[in-house]
């Protein structure tokens, strides 16, 4: 199979369980908005390391936001409940409290709802202030307002929290590194508009993808050598003379479809600039699905046949 004259590989990636929750993040304006969630959301690329997966979903109209104001939408993915709601509170207390002007709101609601502002009130000293107020389903939620020196925090209680899956992803093989990174940013381009998805690394993109176990008793994960250029001669290599780059997209959603809709619309703009601009080949990550039971066919969900 080929999508612009690059070829499709007949793999899948394999992707595992999460627990997800969403923030939305308001300020005076956007760019205070982003000081907040890009603080929230640094190092958050891999639960491998970092405890929790994050980004930024989307902006948001004043016309969206609980308080009228421009705002974020920011996604967080933990492999359990206990270590996202552990991350989401320190996280908010950090770098939500302390960004001028910003505030934050629940951003879903479900069954399981987990804090927000319910343990940060009590930076107040006990001059907090509580209110209820009904949403626009009205019902009726608790918002907190806490005493700063640029004047209030207000933030919801609590927050959603919701069954997701984390671990979508492709690779995008290429001639050069310079060629790769393009169809990348491309690929992101076009995934970000997708709703209920995130790409949690640098730039949403990941150069040192990593297979399960090492040669070091310590290490779980290490170099995916197969798709490492610089070992082709040495290791088993899933590289053929022409690619001198591989690149990894990660995704994280709140649903198999989700993910599969994200995954299409990142493989066609990553192969839009096609084998004259140096891209060859769409692969994916998985373990043989030994780590997760989600696995997004690739040839399926180009023609259409997942989502």
């Amino acid at each position: 199979m080929q999508c612009n004259g690059v070829d499709i590989d007949d793999t899948f990636a394999e992707a595992f369980n999460m627990r997800a929750t969403r923030v939305l993040i308001t300020a005076q304006n956007l760019r205070w908005a982003y000081h907040a969630a890009n603080a929230m959301t640094g190092f958050a690329t891999s639960v491998i390391g970092c405890g929790v997966e994050a980004g930024i979903e989307r902006e948001l109209d004043p016309s969206e936001t609980p308080d009228g104001r421009p705002g974020l939408s920011v996604l967080l993915f933990a492999m359990g409940s206990k270590v996202l709601m552990q991350q989401l509170e320190t996280r908010m207390g950090q770098c939500i409290l302390t960004c001028p002007t910003a505030a934050a709101f629940a951003g879903m609601q479900s069954e399981d709802m987990i804090s927000l502002g319910r343990h940060l009130r009590f930076f107040g000293d006990g001059y907090q202030i509580s209110k209820q107020l009904p949403n626009a389903q009205g019902e009726l939620r608790r918002y907190w307002r806490i005493p700063v020196m640029d004047g209030e925090f207000i933030t919801e209680e609590t927050t959603g929290m919701v069954r997701a899956i984390g671990g979508g992803n492709f690779l995008v093989l290429g001639r050069s590194q310079a060629q790769v990174l393009s169809a990348c940013e491309a690929a992101i381009d076009a995934m970000r508009v997708i709703p209920n998805v995130i790409m949690p690394f640098p730039g949403g993109v990941v150069r040192s993808g990593s297979k399960v176990g090492s040669k070091y008793p310590k290490m779980f994960a290490s170099t995916n050598d197969a798709f490492c250029p610089t070992l082709k001669g040495v290791v088993k290599t899933e590289l053929d003379a022409r690619v001198e780059s591989v690149m990894e997209i990660v995704v994280n959603g709140l649903s198999f479809n989700d993910i599969a809709i994200a995954m299409k619309v990142g493989i066609e703009a990553a192969c839009s600039l096609g084998p004259d601009n140096g891209i060859l080949r769409i692969s994916a990550g998985n373990y043989g699905g030994k780590l997760g039971p989600h696995h997004f066919k690739l040839r399926p969900i180009l023609s259409g046949e997942v989502a």
